[in-house]
């Protein structure tokens, strides 16, 4: 796997796939407090929640689930000092559905968590990741 970066000016990059799919990453802030893109940091957690996602998604599926949404949170705390590590990583998991069996979105979960999803399965070498779910009948 290879990505581009491109250095626009400032710390600002664009950043391309071999797809041709962009985004924009920065540690630059506006005078609001707002980066024109994704902070480093943030690509990271946005990592984990769409692997877990594609994940949980699948595996449900695949058990005949009757999902009808899912929202994922990553919730980080960083270092005051340098490097600024994480500390502190919770993924939590929003379900919609019609009769979810809970059992099945646990195992779903864990099956991420511990087996299919490479990018959980490298941060956690890191820092502890805590996992919450909440399930909403439709």
């Amino acid at each position: 796997m290879t990505v581009n970066l491109q250095w626009e000016k400032g710390m600002t990059f664009l950043a391309e796939n071999p797809g041709g799919h962009s985004l924009i990453t920065s540690n630059e802030r506006d005078e609001q407090g707002n980066r024109p893109g994704f902070g480093p940091m943030e690509l990271m957690a946005l990592s984990i929640g769409a692997c877990a996602g594609m994940d949980v998604v699948s595996i449900l599926q695949k058990k005949r689930q009757n999902l009808i949404g899912l929202e994922i949170q990553v919730h980080s705390r960083q270092a005051e000092t340098h490097p600024r590590v994480w500390t502190e990583l919770r993924v939590e998991y929003l379900f919609t559905g019609r009769n979810l069996d809970p059992k099945a979105v646990e195992q779903a979960i864990e099956l991420s968590k511990d087996k299919y999803c490479p990018t959980q399965n490298m941060i956690k070498e890191a820092v502890e990741i805590d996992y919450s779910y909440q399930i909403i009948e439709e």
